[in-house]
């Protein structure tokens, strides 16, 4: 297969670049943050941001959300939310003396999931069953969503009192987990003048692409090549996590193919037609972050899953293949 045949990707890059560029009026951070959103939202998949408070979250989602033109609802979750304040209810009217079924805020297309670690069990299992089948079950119905919803949740990993810690199987359904960070010197400084002016910059953005766009891009990252000796690397990788001492839980065939698929995307967003390793190695960590369980011994010892991922990293020889 020769390079000129493959499926151009110009319309990924376009799309991303500008989205990308609209939300940095914004969300002032690591521009790869803002690509492996993207990579997930086009995957298919959804996200979890998980940081300290105050580094730009949820402005984050809220700007994304305003740069793609589609429908956006926020949750926020406590304790004492309930499957039913997420996914809808029956309200009966007195006019017409029928019940009439109010959708929640998961029916929307792109949904802000603050402190998801807050809700209880049973609401989480109804965002489950959202991510995972692309549905809710409410009322006794089911009620088909968007082909572009997109989960983006957020948690905050310090405090842990009155949370509710994830299933290993809704972590499992989270594409990427993402950390914006602190942001540097000179982004924080533009925060600062930001803010002097009267409203916030989130208000200020219009849209740069919209629903026929992003389903475009959806369709053309399924096309962009993987090289054979790419795809081994992966596979690579995931063995190693497995047969690591240190980890109790290694990588699933499922986040192997979640590798697969996120790679894939970031190769478009960068504008490409095929992934290169650099795009398997910039990924490892945030997709196999949530995917992997760390030893009792190890856990004690004070070892950070994102660390043995980098460095398991680091002893699989890089492929050098003909795209590269």
């Amino acid at each position: 297969m020769s390079r000129t045949e493959y499926t151009d990707t110009a319309p990924v890059h376009a799309a991303a670049s500008r989205i990308a560029q609209t939300v940095s009026t914004a969300f002032r951070g690591k521009p790869e943050t803002v690509d492996h959103i993207l990579a997930a939202f086009f995957s298919g998949g959804h996200v979890l941001l998980e940081d300290v408070p105050g580094t730009g979250k949820t402005i984050l989602a809220r700007a994304i959300a305003k740069a793609v033109d589609l429908p956006f609802s926020r949750i926020q979750c406590t304790s004492d939310l309930m499957p039913a304040d997420i996914t809808g209810v029956s309200v009966f009217s007195p006019r017409t003396q029928k019940f009439r079924f109010r959708k929640g805020p998961l029916m929307s297309t792109i949904v802000l999931v603050d402190e998801l670690n807050r809700a209880t069990p049973r609401t989480q299992s109804a965002l489950l069953e959202a991510m995972a089948e692309g549905q809710i079950s409410a009322d006794g119905r089911l009620f088909p969503l968007s082909d572009l919803f997109f989960v983006i949740a957020t948690e905050n990993p310090v405090e842990q009192e009155g949370t509710f810690p994830l299933p290993e199987a809704q972590k499992d359904r989270f594409l990427l987990s993402v950390s914006p960070g602190y942001p540097s010197a000179d982004d924080e400084r533009l925060i600062l003048e930001s803010h002097r002016r009267s409203g916030h910059p989130v208000d200020d953005i219009a849209p740069v692409t919209g629903a026929d766009d992003l389903r475009l891009c959806k369709r053309l990252v399924t096309e962009v090549h993987v090289d054979p000796a790419v795809r081994d690397y992966m596979l690579a990788l995931s063995t190693a996590t497995r047969n690591d001492p240190r980890i109790a839980l290694g990588a699933s065939p499922r986040g192997t193919l979640a590798l697969y698929r996120v790679s894939q995307a970031l190769a478009a967003i960068r504008g490409r037609s095929w992934v290169v390793p650099e795009d398997v190695k910039e990924l490892l960590v945030p997709c196999f972050l949530k995917r992997i369980l760390l030893s009792t011994e190890y856990l004690a010892r004070g070892y950070k899953v994102a660390d043995l991922v980098a460095e398991i990293a680091e002893t699989i020889p890089v492929p050098v293949s003909r795209d590269v």
